[in-house]
């Protein structure tokens, strides 16, 4: 397969010849998408929950590792069975039962490459409008057609395009990021930064939990797309420390400074409510607000890259008659309809884009647990052909991991606080157990740990013997 070719493998398994690389190649696909100005914001954000320069740090390393652990366990399905994550699941749900969470994650992926775009499009409006007198909307249509055609360009070609591009993508972030840095250093008033207070130890669990909603989980139903063109006998502890490696380690840099930036100005933190990226920018000087509109873009035009694959991939496996590259084009036309909503018409980003995470993050929860645990339980690869027969070994619907997802999202929906719109003010419904909806636990969004327990020992306890059974065959 040559570099920028179509790749024409969707969900199917791949075959023995085209498996090559070793682990350390996921080092690309997961650095690109993860070494983004996105997580100097979040900085912000978990300064956000109340807590302390101390406590956000703490926060920002155990939340992005521990997620991304969860990525690289789900990695290893795909080096075992060379087949995306969405299609993998059917083991777990079904064939036809799969379409549950296969839509849930649709949803996520589609979700993050609208935000990841619409982020890339604010901050190239904000850097063009301090440049000059260019016209606001003209600067975002600039970032937008930029955005739109690097994600289009590697989402819809595939893997080996992706590989590629996000090798680059990795190395000239990285080092665009580290001049940023250099560039702003003196803005960290450290006095300021310590002189913030404890926060509660709800607070604390509430901003470690955004860390793992909100960077690492949602990679987990596509971690196998990026390790299926291994060889299957690749280590498995090869494959989870790359994919841990390589995602984790810059955006926990990142937020910590981002933490301090944001503890040093009351005025900043505000802004990047509004605007996450370009409000970094009032930090700079003119002449490198060209090479920041650059590091900004690329840094989230990685991540979208991926989202799209994925996207295309999970709409396919849960049932649309089309090749991948046109299932992906797809989705690449509802990014757009997204994306101009966030820019031209909502007020805030934070709100929404909080709102998004929660909403879907409890059930995504459940069935990363699920799916982790399916894939520690199991000895031997997935049936190739049983993975694409509702007759086969893994039956058409599996109601109990299917009534797990329900239960562990009615009871994790019950204790989190989502007022982030009217029609989200549903949720947070059993929070009156532990101090009610304005309560200390309230903002602690414990619901997800709730969702993670359920899911992960909820399929160990109910499909240990259907497993040892599939394996019998």
């Amino acid at each position: 397969m040559q570099n920028f070719d179509l790749e024409l493998n969707g969900p199917n398994v791949i075959a023995e010849s085209e498996r090559k690389g070793n682990a350390s190649s996921l080092l690309w696909p997961w650095a690109g998408a993860n070494v983004s100005l996105l997580a100097l914001s979040y900085g912000a954000f978990f300064l956000g929950f109340g807590i302390s320069f101390k406590q956000a740090t703490l926060a920002a390393v155990i939340g992005t590792v521990l997620s991304f652990l969860v990525v690289g366990f789900s990695s290893l399905a795909g080096k075992k069975s060379n087949a995306p994550t969405m299609i993998l699941s059917r083991a777990v749900f079904g064939v036809k039962g799969n379409i549950v969470p296969g839509l849930l994650s649709y949803l996520i992926f589609v979700g993050w490459e609208t935000v990841l775009v619409s982020l890339a499009t604010l901050a190239t409006g904000t850097v063009l409008g301090r440049l000059g007198d260019i016209n606001h909307d003209v600067s975002l249509i600039v970032g937008f057609i930029i955005a739109v055609a690097l994600t289009v360009f590697g989402g819809v070609l595939g893997f080996s395009t992706i590989m590629k591009i996000q090798k680059w993508l990795t190395l000239v972030t990285v080092v665009m990021t580290l001049a940023y840095i250099t560039l702003t250093v003196d803005s960290v008033n450290w006095s300021a930064v310590n002189s913030i207070p404890d926060g509660t130890r709800q607070g604390f669990i509430g901003a470690l939990i955004f860390g793992v909603t909100g960077i690492g989980l949602g990679w987990v139903n596509s971690a196998a797309d990026y390790s299926r063109y291994l060889p299957r006998t690749v280590s498995s502890h090869a494959v989870v420390g790359w994919t841990v490696l390589g995602a984790s380690v810059v955006p926990v840099i990142l937020v910590i400074y981002g933490s301090a930036l944001a503890g040093s100005s009351k005025d900043l933190s505000d802004a990047i409510a509004m605007d996450p990226i370009g409000a970094l920018t009032t930090l700079l000087p003119t002449w490198y607000l060209i090479p920041f509109a650059l590091v900004a873009v690329l840094g989230l035009v990685g991540g979208a890259i991926l989202d799209l694959y994925s996207s295309g991939l999970t709409l396919v496996s849960i049932g649309l008659p089309v090749k991948r590259h046109i299932a992906a084009s797809i989705d690449a036309f509802i990014m757009l309809l997204g994306t101009i909503y966030i820019v031209w018409f909502a007020d805030n980003f934070f709100i929404p884009f909080q709102g998004f995470l929660i909403t879907l993050g409890v059930p995504v929860a459940v069935w990363s647990a699920i799916f982790v645990a399916d894939v520690i339980m199991r000895r031997k690869p997935y049936s190739e052909t049983d993975l694409f027969d509702p007759q086969g070994r893994y039956g058409a619907w599996n109601k109990k991991s299917l009534g797990i997802i329900f239960v562990g999202s009615i009871i994790g929906w019950g204790f989190v606080t989502n007022s982030f719109a009217s029609w989200l003010s549903w949720q947070g419904y059993f929070l009156g157990v532990i101090g009610g909806k304005e309560g200390p636990w309230a903002y602690a969004n414990v619901g997800v740990i709730f969702a993670l327990v359920i899911g992960f020992f909820g399929h160990i306890l109910m499909s240990r013997r259907a497993i040892a059974a599939q394996e019998s065959f």
